[in-house]
């Protein structure tokens, strides 16, 4: 017995060996930080996609997983639900360690495990196996909230949105494809090749991440967990910015499910009496918000206040379910306009909130998103909570407005604070809406090297290999004035 807890302590730790050694290429070096490369954001982006699709290739299954296990399509719907169970675990109790470990082997380690958990769901005959290991797998799915707001910390400010904008339209990319491939499979073969392909899809993705991942240094160190568990309530409350900012992701996400919840009902009901494949195509209007994203971001949210961004993304959404809630009825239209617009809308306020709140305090990046991410989370399941009531009760428009009050209610929120002001309440400091190159150039000294490379910690000079007080850094800094620290 002793034997086999030996080879299997030598199998883990090697494992783990592996997982924690970094290819030369990758290495950290504080003279040279790695910089955030586009092929490289655009890894980071495929990684989130085949991540998060993990969370939705159920969702077309459920029938045929109901009839393989024999089981009602009541029970069967546990599958998702138990799904966005483990997700939301996994945002609290893992994305915050993104400030305190180094983030390439915390992701590689998640995706190994995600990818090996998989395979479980490949050959397991038993439903309550199949649903425990659903939820496991979801706790460590998280890895695009550990990407995010590590891409919003390495990117140089003037670029940050459309870094961030990349790595959310991978992520939209991976709720489409999951929904799409799986639908394909399982029709024309069995729903466990589901599984398997997502079983070599993740390996593939953790291999490529394995040679091309930079090794990135700590955040913080010396931070204890719980600590900095408790540290997440604080920093909700502390910034003004932050606050708004979830209140608005909060009322978006969930006009956003509420839409997407009811429209099965509107198009399998009369005068459309859909089937569900043909329902299954209108993500398919998801596509063209997801490619335009990032050339918004680039043109107009880089060079504007996030302000700009966010009130146009909820114009957007407003017009969107406005034509969607009164024409819906009359023509299928109607539903289609508002699923482009809104979707578009939707990512481009997203993107512009995560931009702000990850320049609010840039060594508590993974927190400050895990705040954001437990409001979105919590708005989505009011959404669908208040979406499914109200459409049982008033049908398509009763829904269709409650969906208009969410939206008039973050615009409100939005509207109550100006981009300028640094209270709860005001637009004090004026209406100037352009970014400040001047706040940037300090935002990009606070958070990263030249080219939107990471620092090392503040108290910690690389150079002479000991620690250094505050002040003797702030010294050491302007002695070194010049040195071409800033980024342009």
């Amino acid at each position: 017995m002793s034997d086999d807890k030996q080879q299997s302590s030598g199998i883990l730790r090697r494992t783990w060996d592996t997982i924690n050694w970094v290819p030369p290429l990758c290495r950290y070096d504080p003279k040279n930080p790695p910089k955030l490369t586009m092929a490289l954001n655009i890894l980071f982006g495929i990684a989130c996609t085949f991540t998060v699709a993990n969370l939705y290739y159920s969702h077309p299954l459920l029938e045929i997983l109901a009839v393989s296990f024999n089981i009602s399509q009541e029970r069967a719907s546990l599958i998702p639900t138990v799904a966005q169970a483990g997700y939301a675990t996994g945002l609290l109790f893992l994305c915050p360690l993104g400030d305190i470990v180094r983030r390439r082997p915390f992701v590689l380690l998640l995706m190994a495990f995600t990818a090996t958990i998989s395979l479980g769901l490949c050959l397991t005959k038993s439903f309550e196996a199949f649903v425990a290991l659903n939820f496991i797998m979801s706790v460590t799915t998280v890895t695009p909230q550990i990407m995010l707001p590590l891409v919003g910390q390495l990117a140089a400010p003037n670029r940050r949105a459309t870094a961030i904008a990349i790595v959310v339209s991978g992520l939209l990319l991976g709720i489409l494809i999951a929904r799409l491939l799986s639908g394909i499979i399982a029709n024309y073969s069995s729903w466990r090749n589901v599984y398997w392909m997502s079983f070599a899809l993740q390996y593939l993705i953790l291999i490529l991440l394995w040679f091309l991942m930079p090794d990135y240094p700590q955040s913080n160190t010396g931070l204890n967990y719980f600590r900095m568990l408790f540290s997440i309530l604080e920093i909700i409350v502390k910034y003004p910015l932050l606050v708004q900012s979830c209140l608005i992701g909060f009322f978006v996400s969930s006009t956003f499910t509420s839409f997407w919840t009811t429209l099965t009902f509107l198009l399998s009901d009369d005068p459309y009496n859909y089937s569900t494949i043909v329902i299954g195509l209108f993500a398919l209007a998801g596509i063209v918000p997801m490619f335009f994203g990032p050339f918004f971001a680039r043109h107009v949210t880089d060079k504007f206040d996030t302000h700009v961004s966010v009130l146009m993304g909820q114009g957007f959404c407003l017009i969107g379910i406005i034509i969607g809630t009164f024409t819906g009825k009359i023509s299928v239209a109607g539903p289609i306009v508002q699923a482009i617009i809104f979707d578009f809308g939707q990512q481009i306020s997203q993107v512009a909130n995560r931009t702000a709140v990850y320049s609010v305090e840039p060594k508590a990046a993974s927190r400050v998103n895990t705040a954001y991410m437990l409001c979105v989370f919590c708005g989505q399941l009011m959404g669908t909570a208040a979406g499914n009531h109200l459409y049982a009760s008033g049908g398509w428009v009763l829904s269709g407005g409650a969906n208009i009050g969410f939206m008039g209610a973050a615009m409100v929120i939005l509207l109550l604070r100006g981009p300028k002001e640094t209270g709860w309440v005001g637009w004090r400091g004026g209406i100037d809406l352009r970014r400040n190159k001047r706040e940037d150039k300090k935002d990009g000294k606070e958070e990263t090297g030249e080219g939107g490379g990471v620092r090392e910690e503040q108290d910690h000079d690389p150079e002479k290999g000991k620690c250094v007080s505050p002040e003797q850094d702030a010294q050491s800094e302007a002695e070194k004035k010049g040195a071409g620290n800033d980024i342009d």
